[in-house]
């Protein structure tokens, strides 16, 4: 770019000073704008302000879904961050060329007028050339600003897609759980809608147990791609396997990119990395380099992080820098603790812990917490009877799920409700518990109904005895 003559210098450059500041101001409310309508649009759902579904459908979102939408929004709200620090850069690599190029014209003005006011001819200190490299400069710093406003940007709407997929998910079962009772279609939606929800629980506790891979096939077949964390895990998933294999610097490059959330939350998972770095040099027997490494990174330990040891991070120091004096055969405790290859899988554990905490999930899957909280509403001390029967319609009496219920508390019922072993229907004034001489109580109606057909006989479905109708009597409930 060619740059013409001195009256048009302070033009240019308060143009360019223009277009800077909108092109900021811009890309700063549009990332802005985003983040704020997709929280206020997580908000609504979440609180039922957005939708006209029953106040049932509300509280199962609340208890059930706060992570389908809480990670997205963490993940958009850090990309908005990122963006942030990234434009503001930017705006101040541009600021410095405007300044260089402001001052550049401004000499080149004064030195102009020294000439026609002198006698002398000497020579102007800046060139026409200087300026316009300059002005490239400044162009160049300017294209670099909309490039990495636009990947931003780009960035930032893949998330909020995501939020906004989610959410229209959320709502779409509002809208079905509100629909005419009975209806046919509606009842069919709300149990296709549900067994979505069950995939996507299902994808969630596989990828905490490790299945990866059946996470993903089952993500991909149930076409819920978009409605899980699969990322997010994956990423989880690179981090836990460099430090099993005794790598840190992809966890601590994690650590830099959350630097601000784990500085909130407290962690000292960084200090760990670095400790364990120290301990695998002291192994190595390359004490020297060790002393420089604690030197590098113990000095800017940050007093506000705390160790999960109650005498805190400064006491790990302390023990951790003692293993200059020891090999790594010690028997001597607690340095020979210190150089246990364990501390890896501990490092696994709290990293595991704070990505958790970072997105605000919970240690358990969903899918687990639901499942425990069915069984332990169905289970009943019946159900661990050895000598009594078992109920084939219960789930906590089949094989399976009575192993996974056996230290779950028992369904709390303040009022007993007794149902007819013969047809489930409950027994009321309409429905009288009779006793037989065997001592097992039934319905009325399922009695008088075996009767009928097998001439006022009826056998108990227990014992397999035969009694007369008659004989049965009945049962007062007090």
């Amino acid at each position: 770019m060619s740059f013409g003559g001195g009256h048009h210098h302070h033009n240019i450059t308060s143009e360019v000073l223009r277009l800077t500041t909108s092109l900021a101001e811009s890309t700063t409310s549009l990332s802005s704008s985003s983040a704020q309508r997709d929280y206020s649009l997580a908000a609504r759902s979440l609180t039922g302000g957005g939708g006209g579904g029953p106040s049932g459908a509300i509280s199962d979102m609340k208890a059930m879904e706060h992570q389908t939408l809480k990670v997205p929004y963490e993940i958009l709200n850090k990309k908005f961050r990122s963006a942030q620090k990234n434009i503001d850069r930017e705006i101040s690599h541009v600021q410095n060329s405007v300044n260089d190029l402001e001052r550049a014209v401004q000499t080149r003005g004064a030195e102009r007028s020294v000439v026609a006011e002198g006698e002398g001819g000497s020579s102007p200190g800046v060139t026409i050339n200087a300026i316009n490299e300059l002005l490239d400069g400044v162009v160049g710093k300017l294209s670099v600003l909309k490039r990495k406003s636009n990947e931003s940007l780009a960035d930032e709407l893949e998330a909020a897609n995501v939020c906004k997929k989610r959410l229209e998910h959320l709502k779409d079962y509002c809208v079905k759980s509100g629909g005419a009772a009975g209806s046919v279609t509606n009842e069919a939606a709300v149990a296709q809608w549900k067994k979505k929800r069950l995939d996507r629980m299902l994808v969630d506790h596989f990828l905490r147990s490790g299945y990866y891979d059946s996470a993903i096939n089952l993500a991909l077949r149930s076409q819920i791609e978009s409605l899980t964390n699969i990322d997010l895990f994956l990423v989880s998933r690179q981090v836990e396997d460099s430090l099993r294999a005794r790598e840190t610097y992809r966890c601590l490059s994690w650590c830099h990119d959350n630097k601000s959330k784990l500085r909130k939350i407290k962690s000292s998972l960084e200090m760990a990395l670095r400790q364990q770095e120290f301990i695998e040099l002291v192994r190595k027997d390359r004490r020297l380099e060790a002393v420089r490494h604690a030197r590098k990174h113990f000095n800017n330990a940050d007093d506000g992080q705390q160790s999960s040891s109650s005498g805190g991070h400064n006491a790990d120091l302390q023990r951790v820098m003692g293993l200059l004096a020891f090999p790594a055969d010690t028997p001597v405790e607690p340095y020979r603790s210190l150089f246990d290859e364990s501390r890896w899988d501990e490092l696994v554990e709290q990293f595991r812990t704070d990505n958790f905490r970072l997105y605000q999930l919970s240690s358990s899957s969903v899918f687990s917490v639901a499942l425990q909280a069915g069984l332990s509403s169905l289970k009943t001390p019946h159900c661990y009877k050895k000598d009594g029967e078992r109920n084939g319609d219960c789930p906590v009496c089949s094989q399976l799920l009575n192993k996974l219920a056996a230290h779950l508390p028992c369904a709390h019922c303040s009022q007993s409700r007794l149902v007819c072993y013969i047809s489930g229907q409950p027994l009321n004034e309409h429905n009288q518990p009779l006793v037989l001489p065997n001592g097992y109580v039934y319905g009325e109606q399922s009695l008088r109904a075996m009767a009928a057909q097998n001439g006022g006989r009826v056998t108990c479905p227990r014992t397999r005895e035969v009694f007369d109708v008659k004989e049965a009597d009945k049962v007062f409930v007090m």
